[in-house]
């Protein structure tokens, strides 16, 4: 610590010292900073762009999700359309389907 005098009064010297030493450690902070900026920034570019990506297709799946939902629930309304035609139609056939149709779940079931 050269730069401290003997000869200041009161500790002078030491308050100098700290001051000049805390103005560099706070120079030295703002070149680092500015040093890391541009790359900070390039990675925030990129996390937002990222993110932005993921948004667009969930949006994407979602309404894929949505129509394919809807022709589902079309495609069962018809299909139950059909079968109340084919019961009203033959009901002893349908009658005669669904009872194999328990028997066999029964066995199938009973074995488990």
């Amino acid at each position: 610590m050269d730069n401290i005098s003997a000869s200041e009064p009161n500790g002078q010297g030491v308050e100098r010292t700290v001051d000049q030493a805390s103005a560099g450690a706070h120079e030295k902070i703002e070149q680092a900073a500015d040093a890391l900026r541009p790359g900070v920034e390039r990675l925030t570019t990129g996390a937002h762009q990222a993110v932005d990506r993921l948004a667009n297709v969930a949006t994407q799946a979602g309404h894929t999700l949505d129509a394919k939902g809807a022709q589902l629930k079309d495609m069962q309304q018809r299909l139950m359309e059909d079968c109340r035609v084919y019961v009203r139609e033959k009901p002893a056939t349908a009658l005669a389907i669904a009872a194999a149709a328990g028997f066999f779940l029964s066995r199938l079931l009973r074995g488990r």
